[in-house]
């Protein structure tokens, strides 16, 4: 069976999170849904507009971040040993029958901890989301340096290099939609609530990788809308940059020995 949670802030109800809801009620390996809105007034009750026994709707107004409150539901499913926990952004849309496909397909490789499938955008433009894991320069690089400068290393860093048509076990795969073997997120630590939110994606699956395998598999496609906040916003660019050195202080800035040897692909 499966959990699917999804962390919200002033989403954008009617047409994004809804319909989505009402695409996940339909995959078959359900157990539980989670939405956990992080927004300071409860804006909707979505029980009161789809009603489902499988639909839990959880405010939290202290807005714990992205990793803290994924980190409820996954110790939901933790305690109640559901085999699987997907993490998705609201802004994915995927089809029901596609997760109950990658449900059956995860339970028959039981040395995968980690999934992440194709990422388009709503373009259908490949999103290289499936990364090796970044240096200071790869981060820092990519949002204050010219792009023709960071050209080569952005190559390397979105794993260009590899044939993207096939599976790749890369320590780096985006928050936006993983399918977690839960066993393998609990014995890992779950996500590093040390983060308010941007690495905390980076963190958990490096930590799945020591032990288990964590899989960009383009057998299937989902699409994102890929919002890039901290390209808009000042305030979540000073979220990002502190949440950066937070996970750089954790590894390594410049000696980072894991790194080294996980991005050797």
């Amino acid at each position: 069976m499966l959990n699917i949670s999804i962390v919200l802030y002033h989403p954008n109800w009617e047409q994004e999170v809804l319909p989505l809801v009402e695409e996940l009620l339909r995959v078959k390996n359900l157990n539980k849904l989670y939405l956990l809105d992080n927004s300071e007034e409860r804006e909707l009750h979505p029980q009161k507009v789809i009603k489902h026994s499988k639909l839990r709707y959880m405010h939290m107004p202290s807005n714990l971040g992205y990793g803290k409150a994924h980190n409820v539901a996954l110790r939901e499913s933790a305690y109640e040993e559901t085999d699987f926990h997907l993490v998705m952004n609201s802004d994915v849309r995927v089809k029901a029958e596609d997760i109950d496909a990658m449900h059956d397909w995860m339970t028959a490789h039981p040395e995968v901890g980690h999934l992440m499938p194709r990422v388009v955008g709503p373009d259908g433009q490949q999103q290289y989301l499936a990364k090796r894991l970044p240096t200071p320069l790869d981060v820092f690089g990519r949002r204050f340096l010219p792009a023709r400068w960071m050209a080569k290393r952005n190559y390397k860093y979105e794993l260009r290099d590899k044939d993207l048509e096939r599976p790749v076990n890369a320590p780096y795969l985006s928050g936006c939609f993983m399918f977690l073997r839960t066993k393998s997120a609990v014995e890992s630590g779950l996500f590093d609530e040390r983060y308010f939110m941007y690495p905390e994606d980076i963190d958990l699956t490096r930590s799945i990788h020591r032990n288990w395998l964590t899989l960009y598999y383009p057998e299937w496609t989902v699409v994102h809308a890929h919002a890039q906040a901290s390209y808009k916003n000042r305030h979540m660019l000073w979220v990002h940059i502190q949440n950066m050195c937070r996970y750089f202080n954790k590894y390594g800035w410049f000696f980072d020995a894991e790194r080294q040897t996980f991005n050797n692909l």
